[in-house]
């Protein structure tokens, strides 16, 4: 049986799903109910010193939905706890004593001073919290007062900070990342610059979701204002999984532990957050929509397909993908794919036929012998993989390797990667490199 324990900076907990700051961790209540749940660990919702911050008392949160009602993505305007500090302390202990084997991570957000993190650390050390994370990435509210993602964009406030850190803590200090940046990569060399002891992302992507056109003001909406809020949801998982991915692979930062966050809400995606390099994995917006009980799927999936793939520790497959992670320039040109419809799937909607004929390369046919049929012409199609996209049959349409030959694009043979093209692809003066 595939064994799900985890042990993330020293940090134990019996499997690598945490809840990620945010409405959900943000009282005993409920805590407590997600550890009976079955989640791994926490990270308590951010706390801070300022004890003038309020909610808004309305909509706090936007949604984007697929046709079907699906949640895609999810924006939110809420600040840091408002809640008292004290009582924030207290419930920590209290939870952190009655489930000693779950991880308790408190994420903190004060001025940018050494006095003030100096000031809320042994409050937190004190209540015996497995480690802090700073929350270096929120894109609203706190921002503006020169906090979360404003402390985020400066590499040389991240390592300032997590030095101070360091300085004035025992427990184990992650900084939480912004994606609200040109290259990820800048802020976490900071951070180990800063010897933080690892790095969580993503937070949340600034963002709108939406416009009231009645009251011409931006969603959600208060008393006929709207702000920039923060996006999260399945919609921003392939934006945290390249950024994970350029941390895992970045010579800098080779070996700096990272918890991934960004549109986890099934099995399969946290095992590829953690293939590309991620030690475990913290959950939000599938929690809010699906309730806590999600873990039972999460834990089941991940310990299924495990055992299919005959791993016993989840340190077996972390950062298995990273390898395999190529700059473009690399890429074999000498590999050939071609689609394939299989007819006995084929539904003859068309959509393959009109996608590819639309906007692709006129790939497929729509008729054979005056008969409605579509098929592939071999020579024409590159293996873009546009038609297997659009297929509504799952299946239906595969890539099959061809022998290396004719580079459809270019009508020349195939010999290399092409490194040095001087305009386009499809230019024939490219010199293939060899």
């Amino acid at each position: 049986m595939a064994d799900l324990r985890a042990d993330f900076l020293g940090i134990k907990s019996p499997n690598p799903f945490w809840l990620a700051s945010a409405p959900p961790t943000d009282r005993e209540v409920n805590v407590t109910r997600a550890f009976k749940a079955g989640w791994g660990g926490v990270v308590w919702k951010t706390l801070g010193l300022d004890p003038h911050v309020v909610n808004i008392n309305g909509p706090r949160y936007g949604a984007i939905h697929g046709s079907d009602r699906s949640l895609a993505g999810f924006n939110n305007i809420e600040l840091i706890s408002d809640r008292p500090l004290g009582i924030n302390l207290q419930e920590i202990k209290a939870v952190k004593q009655a489930w000693p084997d779950r991880a308790v991570v408190v994420s903190l957000m004060v001025p940018c001073d050494e006095a003030s993190w100096q000031g809320i650390l042994p409050l937190v050390e004190a209540t015996g919290a497995d480690g802090v994370e700073l929350n270096f990435g929120c894109p609203h509210g706190m921002s503006e007062r020169g906090m979360g993602s404003a402390v985020g964009q400066v590499p040389e406030y991240i390592e300032m900070v997590a030095r101070w850190c360091k300085k004035h803590t025992r427990m184990p200090v992650i900084v939480k990342l912004t994606p609200n940046i040109t290259d990820v990569r800048f802020p976490a060399r900071a951070a180990k610059a800063g010897a933080a002891d690892a790095v969580s992302l993503i937070n949340t992507i600034n963002s709108i979701v939406g416009v009231d056109l009645d009251q011409m003001a931006p969603m959600p909406t208060t008393d006929g204002k709207g702000s920039h809020g923060g996006y999260c949801g399945p919609a921003v998982k392939p934006i945290a999984m390249n950024m994970v991915a350029e941390i895992a692979r970045d010579p800098e930062t080779h070996g700096l532990p990272i918890s991934g966050i960004g549109g986890i809400s099934q099995w399969r995606d946290a095992v590829e957050f953690m293939t590309l390099g991620a030690g475990n994995v913290q959950v939000c917006t599938a929690a809010m929509v699906y309730g806590f009980k999600i873990v039972e799927e999460l834990v089941d999936g991940m310990k299924t397909w495990m055992d299919d793939k005959g791993y016993e520790r989840i340190d077996q497959f972390v950062g298995a993908a990273v390898p395999n992670i190529s700059d473009w320039q690399h890429l074999n040109l000498n590999y050939v794919v071609k689609a394939k419809i299989n007819q006995d799937l084929c539904i003859k909607c068309g959509r393959c036929h009109i996608a590819c004929e639309d906007t692709s390369h006129q790939a497929i046919t729509h008729t054979v012998n005056g008969e409605r049929r579509f098929e592939v012409m071999d020579d024409e199609c590159v293996g873009c993989n546009l038609c297997a996209i659009t297929c509504p049959v799952e299946g239906c349409i595969t890539l099959e390797q061809m022998t290396a030959g004719v580079d459809p694009r270019t009508k020349l043979p195939i010999s290399g990667t092409y490194a040095n093209w001087t305009t386009h692809p499809n230019n024939p003066q490219a010199v293939p490199v060899e």
